[in-house]
């Protein structure tokens, strides 16, 4: 990373943005890490489980949208703040009320989904600091706070068991409103933020084709990050027998690569294009996707497939997120919000489909070979467009930014 990186943008709204990021993907997937525990409590049958722990990642998916156009109409940090106090309240109520029945632990995962959010709100705050050829690297780095799923599956099944998986939202407000405190006093919108659009400019967005791949391409990458980092704590449990705070450690260790690496992908994307990067990462998730499928005799093998497939997942964050601003350079913030969504949305069908699959077959593999046929659609995808790209608003790239 160069001197001219640090000089070019905000420093400090960067690192806000990253803390904010990296603390609401905390609470976001929490549900995951206490997933075993809270289903012994409830009751839960497989599916059930599966869809405890999507619901989150499929509300944020939802509200990524609402919180884009709150980005563009209060600008990046207001909305922030919005999102933060929702979230906050809902872990107070989980914690004080507690948390009785299916439908409310569904109704949590809804307000969770605020956290899930964040992603709309801290890359546009981030991204509109920095020239195009620091675009990988300065999203790579906000984009690394994802890296809060770690603490989850680190630390809440073994608080849990301390102190009770209730109480673990009431302990989680420590470090969310040191996060809110951070951002509140340090954060700061950039200087040329656009004008508010019209309903019907973010309809014609929807318009654009390249709109849809991008939309697409993040449905893979993004999805299979956050729908495994949801769903492995009950994976590891289910298949291998570990205690829950056992299986919240390999979480941790397979969340820890993908997150690691993200902004890598970034600045590698930076140097020789995004579309080359993700022409690697879509060949190596699917490879690794389908060996993970068939199971492995150790939870160890297991771990080191699951620690691969996420490293390369996360790596394709980074790349495609390296492309969006270059194209969409003026819908910065609808399409952040857009692209977001459909990470979403692919990681709550990766995780509901997980625990409903399990319940039908007894086995987890059919989940996992269908969406490695995923990454080998979005590979071949890639392949039809990138020449397009390449030629048209690739060629037009400013500052030396790579496609």
């Amino acid at each position: 990373m160069t001197r001219d990186f640090w000089k070019s943008g905000h420093t400090p709204t960067l690192l806000s943005a990253f803390l904010y990021f990296d603390i609401a993907f905390m609470v976001w997937v929490m549900l995951g890490p206490l997933g075993v525990q809270i289903a012994e409590t409830l009751g839960l049958t497989a599916a059930q489980k599966g869809m405890m722990v999507a619901t989150p990642v499929l509300a944020g998916a939802l509200l990524r949208i609402v919180m884009g156009v709150l980005v563009d109409h209060l600008k990046p940090k207001m909305a922030g703040l919005i999102g933060q106090l929702v979230v906050i309240a809902g872990l107070l109520w989980a914690w004080l009320a507690g948390i009785h029945s299916y439908r409310e632990v569904l109704i949590l995962g809804v307000l969770l989904g605020f956290a899930g959010a964040a992603f709309a709100v801290a890359l546009p705050l981030a991204s509109r600091w920095y020239p195009p050829q620091h675009q990988g690297t300065a999203l790579g780095i906000a984009g690394a706070g994802n890296s809060g799923t770690v603490f989850a599956a680190l630390f809440a099944p073994s608080l849990a068991v301390a102190f009770g998986w209730g109480n673990v939202f009431g302990i989680a407000l420590i470090p969310v409103g040191v996060a809110f405190l951070v951002y509140l006093f340090f954060a700061k919108d950039a200087p040329d933020c656009p004008p508010p659009k019209s309903l019907h400019q973010y309809l014609n967005v929807l318009k654009d084709r390249d709109a849809w791949w991008f939309m697409f391409f993040y449905f893979v990458t993004f999805g299979g990050f956050v729908g495994l980092a949801s769903s492995l704590t009950i994976y590891f449990h289910d298949q291998y027998g570990m205690t829950p705070v056992h299986a919240g450690y390999f979480t941790a260790a397979c969340v820890f690569a993908g997150s690691l690496v993200r902004p890598m992908g970034g600045m590698l994307a930076d140097r020789i294009g995004g579309i080359r990067t993700l022409l690697v990462v879509y060949s190596l998730a699917a490879a690794f996707l389908v060996v993970v499928s068939f199971g492995a005799d150790s939870a160890w093998l297991a771990l080191a497939g699951f620690m691969l497939a996420m490293g390369t997942l996360g790596f394709g964050n980074g790349a495609v997120f390296q492309l969006v601003p270059q194209r969409f350079r003026k819908e910065i913030g609808v399409m952040t919000g857009m692209v977001g969504m459909a990470g979403g949305v692919g990681g709550f069908y990766l995780a509901a489909s997980l625990g409903y699959i399990k319940g039908q077959t007894g086995s987890y593999q059919l989940g996992l070979l269908i969406f490695a046929g995923l990454s080998v659609v979005a590979l071949l995808g890639l392949t039809v467009v990138k020449q397009r790209w390449r030629t048209t608003w690739g060629a037009a790239a400013i500052a030396g930014a790579k496609v």
